[in-house]
């Protein structure tokens, strides 16, 4: 109730105070042209960080990486984009901190060490914690101990727990090939 009395009554009126006292000192059409110019700024901004943290999940996705620092990001991004669309100088203000690498990092830090990404796959769910701390769902989906991964599966690796890789080459047949031989 206190952030949707906070969001909804207080902030508004900061701004519209800010607004007039900025306003009786520049001039209105200053104030007007003052805050338009914060938007366009913002959005180009936005638009130039946008695409970089899109590139980067990009990247972390194709080498199999989980996103999660881009993807909070890209939340802070999308608030901050918001912010500077909304009049006003205190919102565009905490607008332009989610814009800037320094403290969009900052920020995403700190909403990673309380994310939780949790899902469902096969029929077995599963959750990683990125801040460390115990399974919100009560038990570890995979058996074992409580830790963001859950106990390795037996076939993961071999007896001496080291990683098996290597490669392979599928020679199923193709419906294709099947009707060549006959």
């Amino acid at each position: 109730m206190s952030v949707f009395l906070f969001l909804f009554i207080i902030m508004p009126i900061a701004e519209m105070a800010v607004l007039i006292q900025v306003g009786g000192m520049i001039g209105v059409l200053n104030t007007v042209g003052l805050v338009l110019l914060t938007a366009v700024i913002g959005a180009w901004l936005l638009r130039q960080q946008g695409l970089v943290t899109l590139l980067k999940a990009n990247q972390r996705l194709n080498s199999g990486e989980l996103p999660a620092k881009e993807v909070a990001e890209g939340l802070i991004l999308a608030i901050g984009g918001a912010l500077l669309l909304t009049p006003g100088f205190i919102t565009d203000t905490v607008g332009f901190l989610c814009l800037i690498p320094g403290t969009r990092h900052w920020l995403a830090a700190q909403a990673l060490k309380r994310m939780v990404v949790a899902g469902q796959s096969r029929g077995s769910s599963f959750y990683f914690r990125a801040g460390g701390g115990s399974n919100p769902f009560g038990q570890d989906p995979f058996g074992g101990q409580e830790n963001p991964f859950g106990r390795q599966r037996p076939f993961d690796r071999d007896s001496n727990g080291d990683i098996i890789e290597g490669e392979y080459q599928d020679e199923t047949e193709s419906d294709r090939d099947r009707i060549e031989k006959k």
